[in-house]
């Protein structure tokens, strides 16, 4: 069972945006300047440049394989399942820890003024952010919104009375004292280095959009611009509120302060009376930390459903309640977040973490490189990361330096996971999955070994991903050809239909004879009974071509696959061709075929028809369509004798096709309409049932 597709732009937004002000915001500033002096400042800016790298190459592959499990799927899709084995678990257990660490922050700010047990809270809010994710990611990722609204408001407020009292206001008791910010670089560049490394897990809320993929619409457009637009909005309140948390708190206090967020606000928000501002700023932070929580139970709960989906969990965590979200893999989320705040502390888990998903951005880069390289048609993302390959070598070289300074142990730590990992994998996993990534396909190229089930796993996705707006599926289908043909040999029918195309498109018969031919294979992605798609790539082709044959008796088509010999009786074929320069649209448009192909009766119905304009109709059939005959004494008078230009129809609208005395024609603006033409219509829903009404449930 899938994943509902229920999350839009503002959700991914939401979700990436909700996951970042937590810890990177109310309570690292004041332990990472404690590594840095001032240049913290910096130290967030250069973090939110150098995961540009990586946002990029999560936002393509996410863009050709929106599935659930983010990170894990990528690298086992790319390098195989021991890599995916090594990245599921790693990063897995770093978002746990980085969940747990968030909801442990509610009870510590929330400790501030009420005398409530830290742990004991935080556990609290663990079961009700289970509950919400269980119930639905729209549920959850509405929860998610109203948190993120509530805090970017007061946080822009937080950043502008700063500015105001720094900068601007005479009557303020804070000042820019260009002293707080000397020396800048304290700790010379090692300190500044090591910092932006720290904080580096102030940005990873953007890597889990990745794991909620599956669920988001239009992803190839939700899931890049959701993304950057996180990371604009973020990096700049960063920057711009620490630069007031330096501003305005001692150098030497700051370096100590786990509630620096609250310290700088004691000396703005003057205008308000007693401790309003400290009391908003709380709840901005106690916001923070549980959007922070919701989002990361939200993402992490879809590794163990990835993971099991691909047997290198229990297929158990593959279940999906009425609700359309996998309880299993939340409820196990949820019981190691709990642990993990029962037994762990804060500041090693934030070094770790960052290590480990340093190294994982690092071979997420290498993974767009791999799939590029592996020449995969069917890995088509709508989405393409700037620069390539530079980018990709930009972040691969400075996550490893990065990891170097962040010393010894936070090193050590990702070598044992990614070593207990390789155990998992060693004697859990290995014999269980039978399946290669990416890269055997590069490999490939120079002749070795490749794992062709990976391609139909790729088809599958681009089926279920649909059609782009600018595909010109429609127009084909208005333009295509349909003979009725019987009591044709397979071969015969195809030279047929080659030579008739090769006059349309001016190309070599016999070449497009064999194109078709060669597409002669079983492939499980795109198999459907008694219904056969052949397709052509040829050059320099302006549009993409499409011709219909309907045989009632059926035409025995030949099958051959690894040594396997049959026949299938088709009696619907589609004949695709289009520009050998864009492979990847020609699978979204037989993506598109299969997805007709595969209504209830669509064989029985497509035999019923005795038309062109009927089967045309039949595929155009999306509620998107009328067709009208134009008679004397109805309301369809209007258009007869007037060129299709003087005609007065919605904006919206286009005439595809007029038939005229049995024969059809895709009209222009100075065809002339006549009496008994039918003319077929498409458009949006609303104006084509506007038009229903007015000439046809009107005569």
């Amino acid at each position: 069972m899938k994943l509902k597709k229920e999350l839009g732009l503002f959700d991914v937004f939401a979700i990436s945006t909700g996951a970042m002000f937590s810890s990177g915001f109310f309570l690292l500033p004041g332990l990472a300047s404690s590594h840095s002096g001032p240049s913290v400042i910096l130290a967030y800016l250069l973090a939110a440049i150098l995961i540009m790298p990586a946002m990029f190459s999560i936002a393509e592959i996410s863009t050709a394989l929106p599935r659930s499990g983010g990170a894990y799927f990528f690298l086992d899709r790319s390098m195989g399942p021991l890599m995916g084995t090594v990245g599921g678990i790693g990063t897995y257990i770093a978002l746990l820890l980085k969940t747990a660490f968030a909801l442990v922050g509610i009870g510590a700010y929330a400790a501030i003024f009420w005398d409530i047990p830290i742990k004991e809270t935080a556990v609290a809010f663990g079961v009700v952010f289970t509950l919400l994710n269980i119930f639905g990611a729209r549920k959850s990722s509405g929860v998610q919104k109203i948190f993120v609204i509530i805090l970017l408001v007061i946080l822009g407020a937080f950043i502008t009375d700063g500015i105001w009292n720094i900068f601007g206001s005479s009557n303020s008791s804070v000042s820019f004292d260009k002293n707080e910010f000397n020396p800048f670089f304290t700790f010379g560049f090692e300190g500044l280095f090591f910092t932006t490394g720290f904080v580096f897990v102030s940005y990873l809320g953007l890597t889990q959009i990745a794991s909620v993929a599956e669920e988001i619409k239009n992803p190839e457009r939700n899931i890049p611009l959701g993304m950057i637009l996180s990371l604009i909005v973020t990096a700049l309140i960063y920057v711009l509120g620490i630069f007031i948390m330096v501003a305005v708190i001692d150098n030497n206090s700051l370096a100590k302060d786990l509630s620096p967020a609250a310290t700088a606000v004691e000396n703005l928000f003057s205008w308000l009376p007693g401790k309003t501002g400290l009391y908003i700023i709380v709840v901005a932070a106690v916001m923070a930390f549980a959007s922070t929580g919701n989002a990361g139970m939200l993402a992490t709960s879809r590794y163990p459903l990835a993971m099991g989906r691909d047997k290198l969990f229990s297929d158990k965590f593959t279940a999906i309640s009425r609700f359309g979200t996998p309880v299993p893999a939340i409820l196990l989320t949820s019981a190691l977040i709990i642990l993990f705040i029962v037994v762990l502390t804060e500041e090693g888990i934030v070094k770790l973490a960052s290590t480990f998903q340093l190294f994982i951005f690092m071979v997420i880069n290498f993974s767009v490189i791999v799939f590029r390289n592996s020449k995969i048609a069917s890995y088509d993302p709508g989405y393409h990361s700037p620069l390539y390959p530079y980018m990709q070598i930009f972040g691969i070289l400075s996550s490893l330096v990065l990891m170097f300074y962040m010393g010894f142990w936070p090193v050590a730590f990702t070598a044992i996971t990614i070593f207990l990992a390789y155990l998992w994998y060693r004697f859990f996993v290995r014999s269980k999955v039978k399946r290669e990534g990416a890269i055997f396909h590069w490999f490939a190229l120079l002749g070795k070994y490749q794992h062709d089930d990976l391609e139909n796993e790729f088809l599958t996705i681009l089926r279920e991903k649909g059609l782009r707006q600018d595909d010109p599926f429609n127009q084909t289908i208005v333009r295509s050809k349909v003979s009725f043909k019987s009591g044709l040999l397979f071969i015969d029918l195809v030279n047929q239909v080659a030579k008739d195309i090769s006059k349309e498109i001016q190309f070599d018969s016999k070449k497009l004879k064999n194109e078709f031919l060669e597409t002669n294979s079983i492939n499980s992605a795109f198999l459907i009974p008694e219904i056969s798609v052949l397709t052509a790539k040829v050059p320099e082709i302006e549009h993409p071509v499409m011709h219909i044959v309907i045989s009632e008796s059926g035409i025995s088509k030949p099958i051959h696959k690894n040594g396997f010999k049959s026949e299938d009786v088709i009696k619907v074929f589609f004949f695709l061709i289009n520009d050998e320069e864009n492979p990847r649209r020609q699978l979204r448009m037989l993506s598109g075929i299969m997805d007709i192909a595969e209504r209830d009766h669509f064989v029985k119905d497509m035999l019923a028809c005795t038309t062109n304009r009927e089967v045309i109709e039949y595929l155009l059939h999306d509620k998107q369509y009328i067709s009208i005959k134009l008679e004397k004494d109805n309301p369809t008078e209007v258009f007869m004798d007037k060129k299709l230009m003087q005609v007065q129809l919605p904006p919206d609208v286009l005439v595809v096709l007029v038939e005229r005395n049995n024969s059809f024609f895709a009209p222009n603006g100075k065809t002339l309409l006549q009496e008994n033409d039918t003319i077929t219509i498409i458009g949006s829903t609303h104006s084509i049932n506007e038009m229903v009404d007015q000439y046809i449930l009107e005569k």
